[in-house]
């Protein structure tokens, strides 16, 4: 049951992210490169400030990794700059499908089975997801697509690496923290070379509130959902993302909910249900 909670809460928040960052792109509210260093700055904030107020001195040089954290801005910036193209819920399934092939191919190598349900589930994830970018008129652009396999490549790897950390708030509010350097090497960029839109208010409001709460004290819920699922299922709850994030841009973006993207959409969660038939159980 805790596994349930904390992978559902989890989810919310990875939909939130995309919806979130569509909201302040596509209204021109900021731009892509200024969301993500404003977003992994407000989440390093929000994750020490919390790790203070818990009781106990945590060393957060003893956690997380320098490898974790170029994962984590890879896909962040990878992340934003992909949405400046795709629209929520298209950016999300790209983004989790590929999740969800660098999570399973990361399980197989290391001596994860699948069982028959599973197979079956991820076969019929996968036909969404192929559905989804076949060419036509409401195909993803080349660009976007290409940009969001990037970010969901970095996720997969970032999420993997997380199953063996202990203190899943140290181990994130450290990888938030190593990750402001290159953050910073950005922020001179855009500066200096690029002309960027200037940010408005609302378009920080929602780059904090996406670094603080949906992306810093949701990567801890996920950190911590992840020790009671095995790489596998990891990999595969993450694909019910995209249909919550569509249905997001729907609301909250005014985005046209297509038939493509609702049949592809019900074809990755169908399989999704098939596959955890199979139990929640601790990873072994």
């Amino acid at each position: 049951m805790r596994a349930l909670i904390y992978t559902s809460i989890a989810m919310l928040a990875f939909a939130g992210n995309s919806v979130i960052c569509r909201l302040a792109l596509s209204g021109g509210f900021m731009d892509p490169g200024s969301f993500t260093n404003i977003r992994i700055a407000a989440g390093a904030v929000t994750l020490l400030v919390i790790l203070k107020l818990r009781q106990g001195n945590t060393e957060i040089r003893k956690h997380g990794s320098w490898q974790s954290a170029a994962l984590l801005f890879a896909y962040a910036v990878f992340f934003s700059y992909a949405y400046v193209d795709l629209q929520t819920g298209t950016g999300a399934l790209i983004l989790f499908g590929f999740v969800q092939a660098t999570m399973i191919s990361m399980a197989l190598r290391s001596g994860e089975r699948p069982r028959t349900a599973e197979w079956i589930g991820w076969a019929l994830a996968g036909a969404g997801f192929v559905w989804l970018l076949l060419p036509g008129v409401n195909a993803p652009t080349t660009l976007g697509t290409v940009l969001m396999a990037l970010a969901g490549i970095s996720w997969g790897l970032y999420s993997v690496r997380g199953k063996s950390e202990s203190d899943p708030l140290a181990s994130t509010a450290a990888n938030f923290t190593r990750a402001l350097i290159p953050t910073f090497i950005l922020a001179v960029v855009i500066f200096f070379a690029t002309h960027a839109t200037q940010p408005s208010g609302y378009g920080i409001a929602l780059a904090v509130l996406s670094g603080g709460l949906t992306s810093g004290i949701g990567y801890v819920i996920w950190y911590a959902a992840i020790r009671y699922l095995t790489s596998m299922q990891a990999a595969l709850v993450q694909l019910a993302v995209p249909a919550i994030a569509a249905f997001g841009g729907v609301l909250l973006v005014s985005e046209p909910l297509t038939t493509r993207l609702m049949l592809a959409g019900a074809l990755v969660i169908g399989g999704i249900s098939i596959a955890l038939t199979v139990k929640f159980q601790p990873a072994t």
